[in-house]
């Protein structure tokens, strides 16, 4: 492996680059924030909407979102972790100064050169906030390049809601628009219960000039593309992320094919005009 103007270059996918972990911020009891270093100044450069091969060695390997964006990278990258199996149970008792090992990154980003100039809403379930963050930071960072930006984004329960401190400087902001919801409230919770698509009825949206990016559970890519159809948003200009049954990340091993297409090489990102005559991908 050789350092070239401060990116990554390899000479196989498939082996790990060391990363040190440089901070870890709980979210909720099963979600944590890892922010990972790579060795002697190198950069990750990766682009909204991508994804590494995250390992911790003699456990296991798992594909896992770029949450950060590149426009805050600052020498670092971050990584939203659920604990939900074995190799991020161990990643969830390790501790700032342990090391990782990272491939990639992965997978075709968000165009997000097509996106300028045009209005966004993101509809966002669960842990699909991850990787919508570092498309959304990306945006707000390059605010003056887009139209309006209206984030939609439903959990379980208000203590599901992940990086809560980021969601109140969103809602203050005058150039954002933000609904919230959840599938059962507790206390003190006085915002939109329900599904994510109940939330579609607050918004007003320019079909022709909206770009939707749709992130989360596959099971509401469905019902949000159905609102959106509704709204009259053309079918090139509805995206989402397909991050199911992602393993190598390169195309190898077959687990991640949608009948011609590998999510990890041709995905994880798709407008609905790409997918729409392919059997199962929605």
């Amino acid at each position: 492996m050789t350092l070239l103007k401060d990116k990554i270059v390899s000479s196989s996918l498939y082996v790990p680059v060391q990363a040190t972990i440089r901070d870890i911020r709980a979210l909720t009891p099963l979600e944590k924030v890892f922010s990972l270093t790579l060795p002697d100044g190198m950069l990750l450069n990766h682009e909204p909407g991508q994804f590494v091969e995250l390992s911790v060695f003699g456990v296991g390997e798992a594909p896992i979102s770029i949450t950060s964006s590149p426009s805050r990278s600052n020498g670092f990258f971050e990584l939203c972790v659920r604990n939900a199996g074995d190799m991020t149970g161990v990643l969830h008792q390790m501790k700032p100064g342990d090391v990782v090992g990272v491939r990639g990154p992965f997978g075709r980003p968000f165009p997000m050169n097509r996106f300028l100039g045009k209005d966004l809403i993101f509809a966002i379930g669960g842990l699909g906030l991850a990787p919508a963050r570092s498309v959304i930071n990306q945006v707000l960072d390059e605010r003056g390049k887009y139209g309006k930006v209206i984030i939609l984004y439903g959990a379980r329960t208000p203590g599901d809601l992940l990086f809560t401190d980021e969601l109140e400087e969103w809602d203050r902001r005058s150039d954002v628009e933000l609904h919230l919801t959840v599938d059962r409230p507790a206390e003190g919770w006085d915002g939109n219960v329900g599904v994510i698509t109940t939330l579609f009825s607050h918004v007003q949206v320019y079909a022709r000039n909206t770009v939707a990016i749709t992130l989360g559970p596959p099971v509401m890519y469905r019902f949000v593309l159905m609102e959106l159809l509704g709204k009259g948003v053309p079918e090139g200009n509805i995206w989402f992320s397909f991050e199911r049954r992602m393993k190598c990340g390169v195309g190898k091993c077959g687990h991640c094919q949608i009948h011609h297409l590998y999510t990890c090489k041709d995905g994880p990102t798709f407008s609905f005009a790409e997918i729409k005559h392919l059997e199962g991908a929605l």
